[in-house]
C-alpha cells in the first residue's frame, strides 16, 4: 500500500448482503465534489454548500443514463472533523448489494479510487487523527467477542496504550539526555554520573515495560479466545458435555458410536474470556475412511489447543481405548472430566490422572458444569487474573514483541553500565530501546510495518 492520501477514496462500509442499510465511505480532498456529481438533493442543495456534519435526503443519479440508482441520505462531514481528518461524505442506500455496487461503481466512474483494506483508518493515522496502537483497537474493538475483549479494546481506541508507552518515552528521553549530557559536556560543571541512581532508573522502567509485556500472555486470549478441545473415546458424553456448556443443542447426541465425524467448534463466553470449543470425533481403531479422517483431525486439534478436556465415562472400567487417551494428553494442559457422575458409579482409578485436575459432572443433568467453567478458567489465567480484575492488557502480538526488543536493549545498557563500559555504549542501547518502543505507537514510521498492520483490515474500514 502506498502510504498517500493524495487521491479519494470509496468503498462499501458495511458487510455485503441484505440489509436495511448499506453504507458507502468517501474520503478525499474531491470526496464532496465527487459525491456532488451523483446525488441530487431533494432541495436541490449542493453538498459543496452545506454546512458540515449534516445529513441530506436525495437521490443517486446517473445523469449519463437519466437512471435514478437508488433513494439515499447523504452525511457531509468536512475537514479535519472527521474519521480521516479529510473531507469525507457517507452514502446511506438500501441495503441491497446491487444499489451499492452500481452507486459505488458510479462514484469510481466519477474521480474516487477503489479503497485498499484499512485505508481510511491508515489515513486517520497518517493525518494525525490516531496513533498506530489506536489504529490497530479498531479491528480489535470490531472482532471483540465478550464485554471485557470490548472494553480492553475501546480503552486502547481512547488512547490508554499510547499515554502508558508515551509516559515510559519521556523517562527513557531523560535517562538519554542524561547521558548525553555527561557524553558532550565532560569538562562542565555537572558532576560526576550517578551510575548507581542511573541503574536503579533503567531497571524501574523495564520493570514498568515487562509489567506490560506480561500482560500479553492473558491479553492473546481476549483477542483470537481460548481453544479448547473435548476430546475421549466414543460415547463418553463430548457432544452432551458440548451442548450443556453452550446451553443449546448444537451437537446430534445419539447411542451409536462415531456419530460425531467431523470437528465442530463453537464460542463460548466464560467470565469474559473468549473460549472456542471443539467437539472432535470419539478417538478409537476405526475402519470407516470416514471416521479415520475425523479422528486424524481429532489427534491434530489436541497439539494446536490451549486446553485439551479430556472425557471419562465414571462409570465404566479403564479400557486399552481410554490408556491410549491418557497417553495422548501426557504433558498438555488438560482437565480430566468424569462424565456420568449422576449413576453414583465411580469405577475409575484416580491415579491414571496424576497431576491433572480433575471434574466430576453429568451432562446429561447439567451437573458441575459451572464448576468446569470455573476450573477451565483458573487454568488458562489464574484465580487473581488481569481479565477477572478488569486490568488493561495488551492484545497484539507486535506490541509483545517491541515491549521484550525495549527490554532487551535495557538490559544490554545495564549490563555495559555494570561492566564500566563506556558511555557512549550505553546511550546507545538507550537510544535503540526509545526506537523500539516508538514503533508501537508510530513514532517511528516504517511503510513496511505501516502495510503488514493494515492489510488485516477490512475493506472500507
Amino acid at each position: 500500500m502506498t502510504l498517500t492520501t493524495k487521491d479519494t477514496i470509496a468503498a462499501i462500509s458495511t458487510p455485503i448482503g441484505t440489509g436495511g442499510i448499506g453504507i458507502i465511505r468517501v474520503s478525499g480532498i474531491d470526496a464532496i465534489t465527487i459525491v456532488d456529481k451523483v446525488f441530487v438533493s431533494k432541495k436541490e442543495k449542493k453538498l459543496s454548500n452545506v454546512k458540515s456534519h449534516t445529513i441530506h435526503y436525495g437521490y443517486i443519479f446517473d445523469d449519463k443514463t437519466n437512471e435514478i440508482i437508488d433513494e439515499v441520505l447523504v452525511t457531509v462531514m468536512k475537514s479535519p472533523h472527521s474519521y480521516t481528518c479529510e473531507d469525507t461524505v457517507e452514502i446511506n442506500c438500501h441495503g441491497g448489494y446491487l444499489s451499492l455496487s452500481k452507486t459505488l461503481n458510479l462514484l469510481l466512474s466519477r474521480g474516487a479510487r477503489f479503497a485498499q483494506p484499512g485505508e481510511f483508518t491508515m489515513r486517520a493515522f497518517l493525518n494525525g487523527r490516531i496513533d498506530l496502537s489506536q489504529a490497530e483497537a479498531v479491528m480489535d474493538l470490531i472482532n471483540s467477542k465478550t464485554d471485557i475483549a470490548h472494553k480492553n479494546a475501546l480503552s486502547q481506541l481512547e488512547g490508554l496504550l499510547q499515554d502508558r508507552i508515551n509516559n515510559i518515552l519521556n523517562e527513557l528521553v531523560e535517562t538519554s539526555a542524561y547521558i548525553e549530557a555527561h557524553i558532550d559536556f565532560p569538562e562542565d560543571d555537572i558532576g560526576d554520573i550517578d551510575k548507581s541512581g542511573l541503574l536503579d532508573q533503567i531497571d524501574r522502567i523495564k520493570c514498568n515495560i515487562q509489567n506490560l509485556s506480561n500482560s500479553f500472555n492473558e491479553g492473546k486470549y481476549l483477542k483470537e479466545g481460548l481453544a479448547v478441545s473435548i476430546i475421549g473415546k466414543p460415547n463418553v458424553g463430548k457432544s452432551s458435555l458440548l451442548n450443556c456448556l453452550l446451553m443449546k443443542n448444537r451437537a446430534i447426541v445419539t447411542d451409536i458410536p462415531g456419530t460425531t465425524r467431523d470437528i465442530i467448534e463453537e464460542m463460548l463466553n466464560i467470565k469474559g474470556l473468549p473460549v472456542k470449543i471443539i467437539d472432535t470425533a470419539g478417538i478409537r481403531d476405526a475402519e470407516n475412511i470416514i471416521e479415520k479422517e475425523g479422528i486424524m483431525r481429532s489427534k491434530k486439534s489436541i497439539e494446536l489447543s490451549d486446553i485439551i478436556l479430556a472425557v471419562f465415562d465414571s462409570s465404566a472400567l479403564f479400557d486399552e481405548q481410554d490408556l491410549q487417551i491418557v497417553e495422548m494428553i501426557k504433558g498438555k494442559k488438560c482437565i480430566i472430566v468424569l462424565n456420568k457422575c449422576d449413576l453414583n458409579k465411580n469405577l475409575i482409578d484416580l491415579k491414571f490422572f496424576e497431576n491433572f485436575k480433575v471434574s466430576h459432572i453429568s451432562a446429561l443433568k447439567g451437573q458441575g458444569i459451572d464448576e468446569l467453567k470455573d476450573t477451565l478458567f483458573e487454568l488458562a489465567v489464574g484465580k487473581d487474573s488481569a481479565i477477572s480484575q478488569g486490568d488493561f492488557l495488551i492484545t497484539s502480538q507486535r506490541h509483545k514483541f517491541l515491549l521484550d526488543s525495549t527490554t532487551d536493549a535495557l538490559n544490554m545498557a545495564i549490563e555495559k553500565i555494570i561492566t564500566k563500559q563506556p558511555l557512549e555504549i550505553v546511550a546507545l542501547y538507550i537510544r535503540e530501546s526509545i526506537d523500539s518502543l516508538s514503533e508501537i505507537t508510530g513514532a517511528v514510521r516504517i511503510e513496511e510495518i505501516l502495510n503488514k498492520i493494515f492489510e488485516g483490515f477490512c475493506i472500507g474500514k
